[in-house]
């Protein structure tokens, strides 16, 4: 192994029973030299009642990272349309410059995305099985799997048909794990490359898949050039499966590289202060009270961010400390996330119920314990991190973390970070946080009672460092650090 640390309509174009074909179109559709593969691409598109489309373009980390390639003719993402609006936009043949979005059938994508990569592939990843009742691989499960086959064949084929001769191709997560070998197949000349933004399980959890699978996902992987992760733990688990899976000779001819995704402090910064988080500063300081200390989290509804244990630790402060009470707040946003999956309904409902049960066993008239936000507003999160006193992050497991990078650089007034081992983020920010075992009650209630109490000097040096390690690696960086890799 080569080791590197640094930080049917089922589609448009392409083959829709998603086997095997001649090889890519050859038409006029203009070549680019470097590409981008994700299920979810830079824009969406909303349609209105009137007909008419409105354009929006996402945020976060990766669209960042990734539009460090810009936009022209030599560059183009590929993504999948993902809901009415985006469909619409590929039949009047509405797409933004630089991106190609593909119609690929509703059910195959429900399949790809909930059937597979979000209930088994994520599931593997974050070790989030309840092994004694799953899963079970039955029929049903190799119906779906057949569906994300043809996915990622969808992607290849798209893929090889826009790429100019030796062209870089950025293949993006989880969605795609059977991209690169197929577009190896077709374009052997390309620089293939792929990212895993969630943890890698060991090989002991991986050997839940059944084994064909488990081969299947290793080798296609194993078609690109460089197989990359957040950090070396996820990497060196990758490598342990292909070993023993598939057998040490499995490695050559593939670079594993490690780029752990910083925050862009220039932008949080400038966007934390603008008008619209000032006025929710000011709401958020009314709910919380004057002369209170803030605990603040800051994630979606999914499993594996273990915000049912944070309250539960929060309430075991209360209960055995009763000094903070009325002197501390728990600001918890906790947003919706894979609502059409009935597991984390499930979930938003059990925060809910908690923080209700919470506030009605420790609140009083003029204080509410924990302030929790379920609806998605990023000018509110922002908000909350410019006050934070403590950030609470404790997933379960994490390929990364940026909620853990991002509220040190925004913080006004420093913060103590409470911080899971089990977080990517762990990796860089670990010796300047206060580290807890996610699975830990007792002892996240103690961090979070260390964290109140520590004294503004050293919550404030700490904050400097952790922003410092915070942003070793900005997004455009992050990008550009793997694409001259490739190209090397």
């Amino acid at each position: 192994m080569a080791s590197e640390d640094s930080a049917n309509d089922r589609i448009h174009s392409g083959n829709p029973s998603g086997t095997r074909d001649d090889g890519p179109d050859t038409g006029a559709a203009p070549r680019a030299s470097v590409l981008v593969a994700s299920n979810r691409g830079p824009v969406s598109y909303t349609l209105h009642d009137d007909g008419t489309l409105e354009t929006r373009r996402g945020g976060g980390g990766l669209v960042s990272g990734l539009s460090a390639i810009g936009s022209g003719a030599d560059t183009l993402w590929v993504c999948a349309a993902l809901g009415d609006g985006d469909r619409e936009a590929v039949r009047r043949g509405v797409a933004e410059p630089g991106t190609l979005m593909l119609d690929i059938d509703e059910d195959v994508h429900a399949d790809a995305y909930n059937g597979i990569a979000n209930s088994v592939l994520w599931f593997i990843g974050h070790l989030l099985y309840q092994t004694p009742l799953e899963p079970v691989f039955d029929a049903e499960f190799r119906r779906q799997w057949a569906s994300y086959e043809s996915y990622n064949r969808s992607f290849a084929l798209a893929l090889a048909d826009r790429a100019g001769e030796g062209a870089a191709v950025l293949v993006q997560d989880y969605h795609l794990s059977l991209v690169p070998g197929m577009l190896r197949e077709l374009r052997p000349d390309l620089r293939i490359g792929h990212f895993t933004h969630t943890p890698w399980a060991p090989a002991d959890y991986f050997r839940l898949l059944p084994d064909d699978i488990a081969a299947q996902l290793l080798r296609g992987l194993l078609g690109a050039d460089r197989v990359c992760f957040h950090t070396r733990r996820w990497a060196d688990a990758f490598a342990g499966c292909c070993t023993e899976i598939l057998g040490p000779e499995s490695l050559k001819g593939t670079r594993i590289g490690v780029h752990g995704l910083g925050a862009d402090a220039g932008f949080l910064r400038e966007r934390a202060h603008r008008p619209d988080v000032d006025d929710r500063l000011a709401a958020l300081r009314e709910q919380i009270g004057p002369d209170r200390r803030t605990i603040v989290r800051v994630d979606r509804t999914e499993l594996s961010k273990n915000i049912v244990r944070g309250l539960l630790a929060y309430r075991h402060l209360l209960a055995g400390r009763p000094e903070w009470r009325e002197r501390v707040v728990h600001v918890a946003f906790a947003y919706p996330s894979r609502q059409d999956l009935a597991v984390y309904r499930d979930y938003t409902e059990q925060v809910r119920r908690l923080a209700d049960e919470i506030n009605t066993e420790y609140g009083t008239p003029g204080w509410t314990p924990v302030v929790l936000h379920v609806k998605d507003d990023f000018a509110r999160s922002l908000a909350a991190y410019r006050l934070a006193d403590v950030a609470l992050v404790n997933p379960i497991r994490d390929g990364m973390n940026l909620v853990a990078k991002e509220i040190p650089v925004v913080s006004e007034e420093g913060c103590a970070l409470v911080l899971s081992r089990e977080a990517g983020a762990y990796e860089g920010l670990g010796e300047y946080a206060i580290t807890v075992n996610p699975y830990d009650i007792t002892g996240t209630a103690d961090a979070l009672h260390q964290a109140l109490t520590m004294p503004a000097e050293e919550r404030s040096r700490r904050t400097g460092l952790l922003t410092e390690a915070a942003t070793a690696l900005p997004p455009s960086r992050w990008f550009l650090d793997q694409l001259e890799a490739l190209r090397a």
